[in-house]
């Protein structure tokens, strides 16, 4: 009974979405990185708004400057780093016992919350537009993201029942 209790409890759930959330972001960073090339088409697209309606009142919004979407897409990156590290010290924490481990797990996805809520859904998708391309239209894996994020922020912080 102990082993279930330990491996069947709110603490392993987190510390299973703390591990799960550190490698993906890790491997995204990792892949950015590694393959700056076809993202930073993504970015560069999305900024410059090349393949939405073209409507006249929006387009005053876009970012043709290679030089400001390449900064854009390395701060983005930088951003993504920065959330695995803080995700993969949230990992080592729970496994340690350490009393920091919610807080960083709790940085660490509302990092990523803003990285893909704010980032991609609210200033990709509508500030950008990015809703209207056909072809460069990232909304769909930005929400899944998202709600990867906040369902494991939810899971952190329900309240832990004794087991009887």
């Amino acid at each position: 009974m102990g082993f279930l209790a330990r491996i069947g409890g709110l603490r392993f759930a987190v510390v299973v979405l703390t591990a799960m959330t550190a490698l993906q972001m890790a491997l995204i960073a990792f892949g950015n990185i590694t393959d700056f090339g076809t993202n930073q088409a993504f970015v560069q697209h999305v900024l410059a708004m090349d393949t939405t309606f073209r409507s006249p009142d929006m387009m005053w919004r876009t970012i043709t400057s290679p030089g400001l979407q390449n900064a854009a897409y390395v701060v983005i990156i930088a951003w993504e780093t920065l959330t695995a590290l803080v995700l993969i010290a949230a990992f080592v924490a729970w496994l340690r016992g350490s009393a920091s481990a919610r807080r960083l797990s709790t940085l660490g996805w509302v990092m990523w919350v803003l990285l893909f809520g704010v980032g991609f859904l609210a200033i990709g998708g509508e500030w950008f537009q990015m809703w209207q391309s056909e072809k460069w239209n990232g909304l769909q894996p930005a929400l899944q993201n998202f709600l990867i994020a906040t369902v494991a922020l939810v899971i952190a912080h329900l309240p832990a029942k004794e087991s009887t």
